[in-house]
């Protein structure tokens, strides 16, 4: 059986893009089960309420719904327990650095398949306030607006 290659989404949290304002993302790998592996591998999980946070050195995923395998016995897995990130040391120091200035959280933008290997790409972020979404709104209907009327333009001239 020939080993996976490439990159396979399965979940994106695409309301913390607008909830947030992005500053850095990192990769971390995601220690799991055999029947949480498989779930995922079926395209099921939910990073809506998801969140990560350091405790005694270790990175931690906590909230992140992946459901029980349907093909699972006895001893499948609770949906939403606490998962450990595998991250180099310094990157934990430093994210930790930055977290603790203040205002920063981690967010975990999407979980996918990095040649056959569980990965969570996580954000360090800043929450926007209510003006700021709408004005990130209002930016990208204005420019949404630009766009079609220079096509529009365009068309008309050939």
């Amino acid at each position: 059986m020939p080993k996976e290659r490439g990159q396979k989404v399965v979940a994106t949290n695409r309301k913390a893009r607008h909830d947030y304002t992005i500053e850095d993302t990192y990769e971390a790998g995601i220690v799991l089960t055999g029947t949480e592996v498989k779930s995922l591998r079926e395209g099921r999980a939910s990073l809506v309420d998801g969140y990560a946070f350091i405790d005694g050195g270790e990175m931690w995923l906590d909230a992140v719904h992946i459901p029980e395998y349907t093909e699972g016995t006895w001893n499948n897995h609770a949906p939403r327990r606490k998962r450990k990130l595998l991250l180099h040391k310094q990157e934990i120091v430093k994210i930790s650095h930055k977290t603790k200035e203040g205002g920063y959280t981690l967010v975990p933008l999407q979980i996918y398949f990095s040649d056959g290997r569980a990965k969570v790409e996580l954000a360090v972020a800043k929450g926007k306030r209510e003006y700021d979404k709408r004005q990130a709104l209002r930016e990208r209907q204005d420019k949404r607006e630009a766009d079609r009327a220079m096509a529009s333009r365009r068309n008309l001239g050939d």
